[in-house]
């Protein structure tokens, strides 16, 4: 029953749990299954007494529910199986393909019976349903949370569901049903209102504020309030006083200006006044004048002290000029050996302060040469490991992969990836990831390896999901070809086989594909010289059709 995926030892998805998820195994936990015919005994689990969804299979060949194994997993080193008591191991258990193949073939009534009639596989039970008249779904109408059948579902989206969409016949903007009589008496704007000031006028919502300004109604002061006029009433009765009281509102305009009149004679008074003053300001400022004269005469007077004592001083000057003579006659032997000694000195700063200004020059051009060179050798490393790339590139499915240092590398405990490879020049694109110190089951114990299917440039004209078979080989290098060589067929249900959505997909294969002591200690072939190994993968690429 197990396929040949199956028996390689310890196969699982790098970083996955021991028990594989499955995609319909929710959706039908969910629903009560009525097969057509009576369902055999191998399709119920022997722990729930339930139908086996999502089977697996134990080391002693019965097959449970995963859920079931799962908690006799977690239930550690006691748990046996209830139908023969044998222990069972992590490490055996594996998802059985061949018995969820058959229990997906099964034909089931449709969950909606007996409303609805017809019959359908257990794997196209999901599909039925999605288009299933009498399968009940949500309302899709924002807010609504009713569930109705799906025959029903049109007539309540466009007649029932108070959350449908109408148009208000004043503004034509669209609201909920529910909604819509709120917002028509009390937001839209189109809506006629009765005037607040009870005016007897219906009026536009959103014309209140401009009617307010003329509304007979609103109580509003005389025009004539600025010369004295106290009468304040509604607008309409305003408007009748304005007219009625013409004479007496003349009169409060010519008792206004009467006052103005005599303001007017009182400010011409306060101008004469004044004027007055400012008359006896200029008199004090004639008064300045005369002593700013005097203030004159008193600094021509200091001018004339001032130029005497200039005279004074050019006297002292002449007087040192004759005694710079005398001294200068004695200085006369000793002055020309340091005035050149000066010479010399000034001349070696010149020559000082020039090499400075070279010696900065080459400073700098030396700083951008070194730029320059770090660029260059970056470029030039970037190059040979492009290089390198291409020239160790394969486009025909097969990889041989040298892997030095072993023992630093399996120290270290990283993973390592090879390069990558392609199956033709516009296929699938693929690469090897090694753990030399084992990972997941095989931590500590043996060699993992794995393959990962990586994003390639030409992925949207290949079939999708991948389905090649893949062999990786551990190569003798003894010469007696005994090589170590696993083959699995990779599982199109498996995310790791579907169209990378990033640069690469989780990587898949042998936790434990050589244990550690098979590997370092020479046998019948010899897999590790010079601390080196040599690994080979191979894709099967028949069917394959080149683009």
């Amino acid at each position: 029953m197990a396929t040949e995926e199956n028996k390689l030892p310890g196969f699982s998805r790098q970083n996955s749990e021991p028990m594989r998820s499955w995609e319909l195994e929710s959706f039908l936990t969910s629903r009560t299954l009525h097969f057509v015919l009576r369902l055999e005994q191998q399709f119920v689990c022997p722990s729930c007494g339930g139908i086996v969804l999502n089977p697996h299979q134990t080391g002693c060949g019965h097959i449970f529910c995963a859920q079931c194994v799962k908690a006799y997993i977690e239930n550690g080193g006691s748990s046996k199986c209830p139908l023969d008591n044998v222990p069972i191991k992590p490490e055996e258990v594996f998802q059985d393909n061949c018995c969820k193949r058959e229990l997906l073939n099964l034909e089931v009534y449709c969950t909606n019976a007996p409303d609805c009639k017809q019959r359908a596989t257990l794997c196209n039970l999901q599909d039925h349903l999605k288009v299933c008249q009498y399968e009940r779904i949500r309302c899709s109408n924002s807010g609504c949370n009713d569930t109705v059948l799906r025959k029903n579902l049109m007539d309540h989206q466009r007649n029932v569901c108070s959350f449908r969409l109408e148009s208000c016949h004043h503004c034509k903007q669209s609201f909920p049903v529910s909604q819509l009589l709120a917002h028509q008496k009390t937001s839209c704007p189109e809506v006629e209102v009765p005037c607040s000031n009870k005016c007897l006028q219906m009026i536009k919502r959103h014309k209140l504020q401009a009617h307010a300004d003329e509304c007979p109604e609103v109580e509003t002061d005389c025009i004539y309030k600025n010369y004295g006029c106290t009468v304040r009433d509604k607008r309409g009765k305003v408007q009748v006083h304005e007219n009625t009281e013409f004479s007496s509102h003349v009169r409060l305009v010519l008792e206004s200006n009467t006052k103005l009149e005599k303001q007017v004679e009182q400010l011409q008074q306060d101008m004469l006044v004044q004027q007055g003053e400012l008359k006896d300001k200029s008199l004090v400022v004639s008064s300045l004048d005369r002593d700013v004269t005097l203030c004159d005469n008193t600094l021509t007077t200091l001018q004339r002290s001032v130029e005497e004592q200039r005279v004074r001083i050019c006297s002292v000057q002449r007087e040192l000029r004759d005694l710079r003579g005398v001294l200068g006659s004695e200085l006369s032997e000793e002055l020309p050996s340091l005035r050149a000694s000066l010479d010399s000195l000034r001349q070696q700063v010149a020559v000082t302060e020039s090499l400075r200004e070279h010696l900065g020059a080459l400073e700098q051009t030396c700083q951008r040469h070194t730029r320059l060179l770090d660029i260059h050798v970056e470029q030039l490393q970037c190059n040979e490991q492009r290089f390198r790339q291409l020239e160790s590139t394969s486009y025909d499915g097969k990889l041989i992969w040298k892997v030095r240092d072993y023992w630093h590398r399996k120290e270290a405990g990283t993973p390592l990836n090879s390069t990558p490879f392609y199956t033709s020049r516009n296929g699938y694109k693929l690469s090897v990831r090694a753990y030399l110190g084992g990972d997941n089951s095989g931590r500590g114990t043996h060699m993992s390896l794995y393959i990962t299917i990586m994003r390639g440039d030409f992925d949207s004209l290949l079939p999708w999901p991948f389905r090649q078979n893949i062999t990786l080989t551990l190569l003798d290098q003894s010469g007696t070809r005994n090589h170590l060589s696993s083959t699995f067929t990779p599982d199109a249900g498996s995310d790791s086989f579907r169209r990378p959505t990033s640069d690469a997909n989780v990587a898949t294969g042998f936790p434990r594909f050589i244990s550690h002591s098979d590997l370092e200690v020479p046998r019948n072939a010899i897999y590790m010289r010079d601390d080196t190994l040599f690994i080979k993968v191979k894709v099967d690429t028949t069917g394959l059709e080149d683009l």
